[in-house]
């Protein structure tokens, strides 16, 4: 059979970078798959998994699978099955997941497939450093650390003891009998302590918990700046005469006037846009710009971010293309002050 792990947690935990420092710990020759689920529709983490140990990588956009997009994690365990017959598949949530649902379904799947698949272990990954403010306002961000057979304290170097006590009375609370152990940096945790777990939950109907649809619990949106032909997908369904609205909230159409594909933006002026963004109403900016060496990728969660080089074939014409995540209502007009300084728009 194949073990499957399930890594969940609220936006910016942290959950790619602990994957894939899990994985040069692997023995040689092991075979493991991810398989992503995420906001937006630009495969931001995938380029950086696919520069991995990783046998494959899939990924599944532009919304939810344990809800909007349920059924496809299916269909998609068993097309890895098929092609690649791993020793490990590693599903990677979107930051607004429950894992009931995702739970269950792997179940069946192991019942309907008659073993082929296990369900090893749900981990849940905290951002220590700001669990307490977002765990107040998400009940998924509650369901996740309550729903657990892991979970993994991250990001706690950041603060001081009495802050970190709080944050461990909060999972307490929540969850009382969850091991909880602190990542070493992006160093990860050992394998062993997250491979092999044999996880009991979810094994009956009667164990699945009341859930709150949680979709609009999340609201994103889609920057760019490039040119016309580089568009997201979303914009141009709209038909050959689209227009895309900026956040100064006229309408103008984007054309090849002005927008060169060797353009580039000055690292300076996008530090200071991303400065002015609230972590308070926007909790989650990722994707790519391009800076003067290359393509980028862009991953900022609640005020800190980093920059990794990339190489990219198929985004000629691309400047920006960010997806921003956050509070529904207040992620555009959040975003205004960034897109504005950036020459950027909402697509």
């Amino acid at each position: 059979m194949i073990p499957v792990t399930v890594f969940t947690g609220y936006l910016g935990a942290g959950k790619t970078t602990i994957i894939l420092s899990l994985l040069p710990k692997l023995p040689k020759g092991y075979k493991a798959v991810l398989l992503k689920n995420e906001f937006g529709d630009t495969q931001v983490d995938s380029q950086l998994a696919r520069q991995s140990n990783l046998a494959a990588v899939n990924e599944i956009l532009n919304g939810c699978m344990c809800c909007v997009l349920v059924g496809q994690m299916k269909n998609a365990l068993l097309d890895i099955r098929d092609n690649f017959r791993p020793d490990r598949i590693i599903i990677e949530c979107s930051g607004s997941a429950f894992p009931a649902t995702l739970a269950f379904q792997i179940r069946e799947l192991e019942r309907e497939t008659n073993g082929d698949f296990k369900l090893d272990a749900i981990v849940t990954v905290i951002d220590a450093e700001n669990f307490t403010g977002y765990e107040d306002t998400s009940p998924t961000a509650r369901m996740q650390a309550s729903y657990s057979d892991l979970i993994l304290i991250n990001k706690w170097e950041h603060l001081e003891d009495r802050a970190l006590d709080l944050v461990l009375d909060h999972l307490n609370t929540l969850n009382d009998l969850t091991p909880k152990v602190r990542c070493n940096g992006r160093d990860g945790v050992d394998p062993n302590l997250i491979f092999g777990i044999d996880s009991k939950l979810f094994k009956d109907k009667s164990d699945e918990p009341l859930v709150e649809n949680h979709h609009n619990e999340v609201q994103t949106i889609t920057i760019f700046k490039g040119l016309s032909c580089a568009l997201p997908r979303t914009a141009h369904s709209h038909g050959s005469s689209w227009r895309c609205c900026s956040v100064t909230e006229s309408s103008e159409e984007i054309s090849q006037d002005g927008l060169c594909p060797s353009d580039s933006v000055e690292e300076s002026f996008l530090r200071s846009a991303l400065e002015g963004v609230p972590k308070e109403s926007v909790w989650r900016v990722k994707g790519l710009v391009c800076l003067q060496g290359g393509m980028h990728i862009l991953n900022w969660a609640f005020g800190r971010y980093d920059l990794t080089k990339v190489d990219v074939s198929d985004m000629d014409g691309t400047i920006i293309r960010l997806t921003a995540m956050g509070e529904r209502g207040e992620v555009r007009k959040s975003m205004r002050r960034f897109c504005d300084e950036l020459q950027a728009m909402v697509v």
